[in-house]
């Protein structure tokens, strides 16, 4: 318990969660962001890509692990303050609606491959060839650093 508790203060991802990736579309014209620039997104700060293509933020369902993941490591809330903060945004009309809520990773990348713009963070395992997988501060899934991990 006592090694679980040190991981988590360290910031170090424990064996029983999932390596996670950032895919988007492979029309967008964008390889590698900042994790800056990833929270900007995430929280619906920046709506459209620099090529002009509106960004689709894909996320799971409550209780999936890479939701659980997500909001710790990108958005630091938790799922009460997330739907809080969704309703918000849109109530002040700052975003039209909130993410895309689906229920399996497969669903996640089978929409990030069809809706251009679209963005999604979902378990490694799971991402299919064509995918765009984009390195977060110079690192890719796995490498210390990824999404802040």
């Amino acid at each position: 318990m006592l090694l679980l508790l040190a991981a988590a203060a360290l910031g170090t991802p424990r064996a029983d969660e999932p390596a996670l990736a950032v895919v988007v579309n492979p029309g967008v014209e964008v390889d590698e962001l900042s994790f800056a620039e990833l929270r900007k997104i995430m929280l619906g700060d920046r709506q459209f890509w620099t090529s002009g293509q509106r960004i689709t933020l894909i996320v799971r369902a409550p209780v999936a692990d890479e939701r659980t993941a997500m909001l710790e490591s990108i958005y630091r809330m938790s799922e009460a303050q997330f739907r809080q903060y969704w309703i918000a945004k849109v109530f002040r009309a700052e975003a039209t609606s909130g993410p895309r809520v689906v229920v399996s990773n497969d669903e996640a990348v089978d929409l990030v491959g069809v809706i251009e713009g679209g963005i999604a963070v979902v378990a490694l395992s799971d991402v299919p060839e064509g995918i765009k997988v984009l390195r977060i501060d110079g690192k890719m899934p796995r490498e210390p650093g990824y999404l802040g991990e």
